[in-house]
Order: structure tokens, then C-alpha cells, then sequence
């Protein structure tokens, strides 16, 4: 009886995907256009702290943000300068000691804005608003992120995430590189697949062969 309980629950727990935020410098990353990147700022202040959650500060945010931005976009060599503002909406880092069913999941919320340097001008009207999601690795599937994983740790994936979903809305825009249309459709295509296996709920699929184990 106790086996179908646990069986039943895991059938029902949604997770974030399995798969741990990669390096991009050990991605394929896509073409960019014209893309260089100018100034990489990040600003922090006024950003709420969603409970429950671990506690950061707003120079940690920064640093964590920069360096991912950069990390990303730093290699892009085009003919043009471009410069990414983040500002730090709000975050929400998720604590130890929190029963598996109940785990709270890490969260990031940031507004991007890309401005053209040589038109001196934001490339759209208003900021876009990402929420971003830590997603979950094999060692904090069932233990939970806040007992697997540091602040540090759970801040560098989030941060790593932000910056892929950055350049996922930055792919939306191909005009604002000149990256040629069905390209960056592609690249979009192929990039999106990669967040939806990083961040997006997926259901667990009940184990036949765990189930019939254990009758």
C-alpha cells in the first residue's frame, strides 16, 4: 500500500526538467548578425524577495548577471555595438529543509532592454519581463534545490538560464541584427527546445518496471 502511495504522488509531483544549466561556452551558440556586445549593465535595486526564500543581495545579483551575460554574448563579434540592461525584478532562492511535495522552486524575474549604439536609441517601447526558472539537476530531484544546491549555486543557474532566455527574445527580433529570417527562426526553434528542457514542468511517468518490482 505504502508503494502505490509513493508511486501515485510521484505520478502526480510536477518537476522542472532534468536537465542542469550548460556552459554555453560548451554550446553551439547561434548566429547573432551583426551583434557585439557594448555595455553589458545590471542593476538591482528595488528588486523583492518572493518567500521563502534564501536571502541575496543586490551586488551579489549583479556580479552573478554580468558575468552570464557576458559569458554568452561576450564572443559575438559583429560589426555593430549593442548594449543589454537587466534590472532585477525580483527572485525568490529556494531554502532547505522543505519536504520533497512541497519543494518551492528558485526563481528570477529580470526586464531586458537591447539599445543600438550607433542609433543611440532601445530597440522597443516598453522592457521585456522574463520569469525565469532554475530547474532541476539528478542531485536535487528529490533532496530539493535549497538542500543540493548553495545560494551561489542556485543564483549561477538562474543567472545562466537568464542569459539563454535573453537571447531567446533577442532571436525573436532578427531585424533588430540582421540576422537572415529563417536562421534566426531556427536558431529560435532549437534555442526554445533547450529552455522548455531546462526550466518547463514536465510530468513524471510512473516506472512500470519499479511498480511490478516492488508487488
Amino acid at each position: 500500500m505504502r508503494t502505490l502511495i509513493r508511486l501515485t504522488l510521484l505520478g502526480m509531483v510536477l518537476i522542472l526538467g532534468a536537465c542542469a544549466a550548460t556552459d554555453p561556452l560548451e554550446e553551439e551558440l547561434p548566429d547573432m548578425g551583426d551583434f557585439q556586445l557594448g555595455y553589458n549593465i545590471v542593476v538591482a535595486d528595488n528588486m523583492q524577495q518572493v518567500p521563502p526564500s534564501r536571502t541575496a543581495t543586490e551586488e551579489e545579483w549583479v556580479q552573478a548577471l554580468t558575468a552570464e551575460i557576458d559569458r554568452r554574448f561576450g564572443g559575438y563579434d559583429g560589426d555593430r555595438l549593442y548594449h543589454i540592461a537587466l534590472h532585477v525584478d525580483a527572485y525568490s532562492l529556494a531554502p532547505p529543509g522543505i519536504p520533497v511535495v512541497l519543494q518551492p522552486r528558485s526563481i528570477l524575474v529580470i526586464s531586458a532592454n537591447v539599445w543600438d549604439d550607433e542609433l543611440q536609441a532601445k530597440l522597443h517601447d516598453e522592457p521585456e519581463q522574463l520569469t525565469i526558472f532554475e530547474g532541476t539537476s539528478a542531485d536535487t530531484f528529490l533532496v530539493g534545490s535549497g538542500i543540493a544546491r548553495s545560494r551561489e549555486e542556485q543564483m549561477q543557474v538562474l543567472a545562466r538560464n537568464a542569459a539563454r532566455r535573453v537571447q531567446l527574445w533577442m532571436l525573436e527580433h532578427p531585424e533588430w541584427f540582421s540576422i537572415d529570417e529563417e536562421a534566426a527562426a531556427a536558431a529560435q526553434a532549437e534555442l526554445a527546445q533547450a529552455v522548455a528542457e531546462v526550466e518547463q514542468p514536465v510530468e513524471i511517468p510512473e516506472d512500470p518496471a519499479a511498480a511490478d518490482a516492488a508487488q
